[in-house]
């Protein structure tokens, strides 16, 4: 692991040495301590690395990342994870306004809350948000997925095109063209992948399996009893309880039992 001193060595210093990573680098893994706050931490990257930033960032942390992994141990101000391509980027603390803006893929996981306008013109990036986000979030908001694991104030998804948004709790006002829609047991698979990208230490294995299981149900109940019901021959490989057994920890398989 590499460790550099932003303090001691300087802004540009840091970015130029990331810039020079390539696909084979056998320098993956950078520690940068003293942040201190600092515009545009570890921005541009194009190369498969593990950077941990242990503090908090000011604007445009992790701009246009590509492929990296990037964990700040701290806050975020505006613009983190600005038009972001690939990768991951996750934030310990809050991020500032327009947190993913434009990001065109990867994913920007915010343990705490958003100010205002998170994931404004998202163009394919996946967003999830442990806490609350502020007014106008996902305004003309083109393609992705945006998980609010709390709240979200007024005008959400205003001007949206074809993204996706999941909100927990409340919703205090909804944009234009945004309509709340019934969940499927497809978006139920969604929601699994996206709540344990970059969070599988959070997660037990039968915890996913739990996830995944409650789709398949989902998946039972609201597409194959109705057909089946109606007459029609069913032909699915979805077996919830298989997917419960295969996937949980096999010290608790033990507890799931078939008559």
């Amino acid at each position: 692991m590499l460790e550099f001193d932003l303090q001691k060595n300087g802004l540009r210093k840091l970015n130029s040495a990331l810039h020079d990573q390539r696909e084979n680098t056998n320098q993956t893994v950078w520690e940068i301590i003293n942040p201190k706050g600092s515009h545009a931490v570890a921005v541009g990257i194009d190369a498969p690395l593990e950077v941990n930033i242990k503090g908090s960032t000011g604007y445009y942390c992790g701009g246009m990342n590509k492929q990296a992994q990037i964990n700040v141990d701290g806050s975020a101000g505006p613009g983190v994870a600005e038009n972001m391509m690939s990768g991951i980027i996750i934030i310990e603390g809050d991020a500032s306004q327009y947190a993913g803006a434009t990001g065109h893929g990867g994913t920007l996981v915010i343990r705490g809350n958003a100010a205002s306008r998170c994931g404004i013109s998202m163009k394919g990036i996946d967003i999830v948000v442990h806490g609350n986000i502020g007014h106008m979030s996902a305004f003309m908001a083109q393609s992705g997925n945006l998980v609010v694991c709390g709240d979200a104030g007024d005008a959400l998804g205003d001007s949206i095109y074809e993204a996706r948004l999941f909100v927990r709790g409340s919703v205090k006002s909804l944009g234009a063209d945004c309509i709340e829609k019934e969940m499927r047991s497809e978006h139920l698979e969604i929601l699994r992948d996206l709540l344990t990208t970059g969070e599988l230490e959070r997660w037990t294995p039968m915890s996913e399996a739990l996830l995944m299981w409650a789709s398949r149900y989902e998946h039972l109940i609201q597409v194959i009893e109705p057909a089946l019901n109606s007459g029609k021959n069913v032909i699915c490989d979805r077996f919830y309880d298989l997917s419960l057994i295969h996937i949980s920890e096999p010290t608790r398989q033990a507890e799931i039992s078939y008559a």
